[in-house]
């Protein structure tokens, strides 16, 4: 069983790399790949980049190149939903590109030719890794639901607010999650996904941030990618 371990931001990436006793780097596509063990399971830990487009890339190489058997990503959102807040956690049960919109040809949302617009991330994956979140973080808050991607930073509280209007079910927002829950979908790989909450992803979003990645969500996504591998299959 290969894991894959990805993030979008360096700093979340090398909390995790921090972990790995034999990791090898190679580099595919511009990025680096790095191949190693962790409690003595194999894993690939890459940074994405940051976006949909670059998304889809890393998803890809990781299934074609790598092999990998399944997909975990950890990093940040900003909360949208009333009651998710800084520091707490939100684990994906699906994924929609709230920026996409190909209508009138099709309705708002729905990707075109799929006939959905929302793609549901591995039930048991899913359920291990909420479980693998609120066993290392102690008390803090882990939400489950639908977490939306968008090629732009959500970063004012007139956008936060049509957010929630447009997507009422809606807990967060990024930019990475909907690509990799659809090139998931169509390679048939398994697919898990945590976000901490770093923002209101309202007019304070900006500074929040960038000291928050330092301060909690890095020692977030190590805590949880350790908890989830020391505790197999």
């Amino acid at each position: 069983m290969r894991t894959a371990i990805v993030s979008a931001m360096h700093q979340e990436l090398a909390a995790v790399l921090a972990l790995l006793p034999d990791e090898q780097k190679q580099r595919v596509a511009g990025r680096d790949f790095w191949v190693g063990h962790l409690h003595g399971q194999e894993v690939v830990a890459v940074l994405s980049r940051i976006g949909k487009v670059a998304a889809a890339t890393t998803a890809t190489v990781l299934i074609e190149r790598f092999r990998v058997d399944r997909i975990l990503f950890t990093g940040v959102a900003g909360g949208i939903a009333p009651g998710v807040n800084r520091g707490e956690v939100v684990v994906a049960d699906a994924f929609l590109q709230h920026d996409l919109d190909a209508s009138p040809l099709f309705p708002r949302y729905e990707v075109p030719l799929y006939g959905r617009d929302r793609f549901p991330t591995d039930p048991a994956l899913t359920e291990r890794l909420a479980a693998a979140a609120a066993r290392s973080l102690h008390g803090a808050r882990v939400h489950r639901g639908l977490v939306v991607s968008g090629d732009r930073f959500v970063s004012s509280a007139s956008e936060c607010r049509a957010l929630q209007t447009a997507l009422p079910d809606a807990l967060a927002v990024e930019m990475e999650g909907a690509a990799f829950a659809q090139v998931c979908h169509d390679y048939g790989v398994p697919f898990a996904a945590v976000r901490t909450i770093s923002d209101r992803a309202d007019d304070d979003a900006h500074g929040d941030f960038l000291s928050f990645i330092d301060q909690v969500a890095s020692r977030h996504s190590a805590a949880i990618v350790e908890a989830f591998l020391a505790a197999r299959p």
